[in-house]
């Protein structure tokens, strides 16, 4: 789903995704592993069930805008609204449209000459602007401003007999980035595009099966993780699937070689304890960490009081791994809880304006004074965005009188903007490219000692890679691995004043 908004200091994306099929009571299933993918979205929740009579087919529907327990804090929404054996479920983070306006909270439900339909959607529609104009012109009424709604309108729009048929036509029409949940008055269809972009991951849960943005959505409600779903995957899940206990799955044409992963949820957004694109976030994160260590290391005498801190929670399994490394060098080092967070306060970069996040960033962190007193400080933080964070966090840092405050991020320079659902700002507003990546005017500008990122080579070093699993990387380097219409570049940029989140 993408939503366009730029006033960010965090890289935020997308959404989280989740949907089932086959479990008695599919809505608290649904309601919890949206709780477990809060992460990925703190905007509005919302959940679709279908319920079966003799003769009629139901779609259950709430959503709101607000976090998963306030949008269903009243019990009787999930035990006598949302009744039904199978749903999806939608953590929103805008990427396009209005983050204020109602309608665009997910799911989108719509009923057409097929039956309901209702649509979960994670990632962005490269092509969006122009398919937009096309449907528009074509008599299409739309009622969000969300790209997730044009792939209903696609889907409806076929001349294809089932249902199956159509989303699969409708999907070779779209471009960039999407991972999918949509479900029908038969099945669930878990949709995945052909580079792979965002994860999705297939889980069982006795006869049901469920499909979710991160593992951790499987391990709150007791599901098993099978496998991701491949990159180019359509998989149909409906009563047959049950029974027989067997995935059917049909493909999109022209799959390429080798994924793109978007090597940012290792870095940043996946939880520590999700596997993702095949591999454990944790590991990877501390491998990453560690490669900081090798590449950047900050010395320390015998007399000297090294302490390493992260900025948590993101941050806090790479710093594990670049003290680890740094004891294993000879270094004297020291982990230490130094910024003691808030959980009652949400994620920065979500925040819908720049004065609400500025105040939050003071309420979110303060220092534990008495560990940063006199000491040489380390503070690994997994990126700067905008850098306005990194700057307060030194500030409050410095109040606490260390001897020296040294900045390790753990990945490289952001110096692009990101059209496959990583919300990063245009290239004027990133703090590397003001400073067309010149690390000593950086340095200066935080105000530490040392500034040091992690190299884009040890990065890809850090990630497993091989003859299909690959990554994309534009945001650093600006290599995309697709082409990005020159439309959806002009409506980047047309959106960035008119951005509400």
């Amino acid at each position: 789903m993408r939503e366009i908004n730029l006033n960010i200091k965090k890289p935020k994306t997308f959404c989280g995704i989740f949907g089932i099929y086959g479990a008695p009571n599919a809505s608290g299933y649904i309601y919890y592993g949206l709780n477990a993918l809060q992460h990925r979205g703190q905007e509005a929740a919302g959940i679709v069930t279908r319920e079966r009579t003799e003769d009629k087919t139901f779609f259950n529907v709430h959503k709101s805008t607000g976090l998963v327990a306030d949008v269903f804090k009243d019990d009787k929404i999930l035990h006598d609204v949302l009744r039904g054996d199978a749903g999806i479920g939608h953590d929103r983070y805008s990427t396009t449209g209005s983050a204020e306006s109602r309608k665009n909270v997910q799911p989108i439900v719509v009923n057409y000459r097929k039956g309901n339909l209702a649509i979960s959607h994670n990632g962005n529609l490269t092509n969006s602007h122009k398919l937009r104009d096309e449907l528009t012109e074509g008599g299409t009424l739309f009622q969000t401003t969300t790209d997730t709604e044009i792939i209903l309108h696609l889907i409806a729009r076929s001349q294809k007999e089932t249902v199956v048929e159509q989303v699969y036509e409708a999907l070779q029409l779209i471009r960039g980035a999407f991972s999918l949940v949509i479900l029908s008055d038969d099945q669930l269809i878990v949709a995945r595009d052909s580079y792979g972009f965002r994860p999705l991951a297939l889980g069982k849960l006795g006869d049901a099966v469920v499909a979710a943005s991160e593992t951790c959505a499987f391990d709150v409600v007791g599901a098993e993780y099978l496998r991701d779903v491949e990159p180019g995957e359509i998989v149909v899940i409906n009563d047959e699937v049950i029974q027989t206990g067997k995935l059917q799955s049909l493909f999109l044409p022209d799959i390429p070689k080798q994924s793109r992963h978007c090597i940012f949820e290792y870095i940043y957004f996946s939880r520590p304890d999700s596997k993702i694109f095949g591999e454990s976030v944790d590991k990877v994160r501390r491998k990453i960490g560690k490669g900081l260590a090798e590449e950047s290391p900050v010395e320390n005498d015998e007399d000297e009081k090294l302490v390493v801190i992260s900025v948590p929670d993101s941050s806090n399994t790479a710093t594990l791994g670049y003290v680890s490394q740094s004891a294993k060098m000879g270094i004297k080092v020291k982990f230490e809880i130094g910024l003691i967070r808030s959980h009652y306060v949400g994620r920065t970069f979500i925040q819908p304006d720049q004065d609400t996040r500025d105040l939050k960033v003071k309420v979110k962190f303060n220092t534990v004074k008495g560990v940063l007193k006199g000491r040489k400080v380390v503070i690994v933080d997994d990126s700067i965005v905008r850098g306005t964070t990194s700057k307060q966090l030194v500030k409050l840092v410095r109040e606490a009188e260390p001897a020296e405050v040294h900045f390790r991020v753990s990945s490289p320079p952001i110096m692009y903007p990101c059209y496959y659902g990583m919300d990063f700002p245009s290239e004027r507003e990133l703090f590397a490219n003001q400073f067309e990546g010149d690390i000593e005017s950086m340095r200066k500008e935080l105000n530490v000692d040392s500034l040091a990122y992690l190299s884009l080579e040890k990065l890809l070093d850090s990630v497993p890679v091989d003859e299909r699993r690959n990554y994309c990387t534009a945001c650093f380097s600006g290599e995309y691995p697709t082409d990005v219409e020159v439309n959806s570049k002009e409506e980047f940029e047309a959106n960035i004043n008119e951005a509400k989140v």
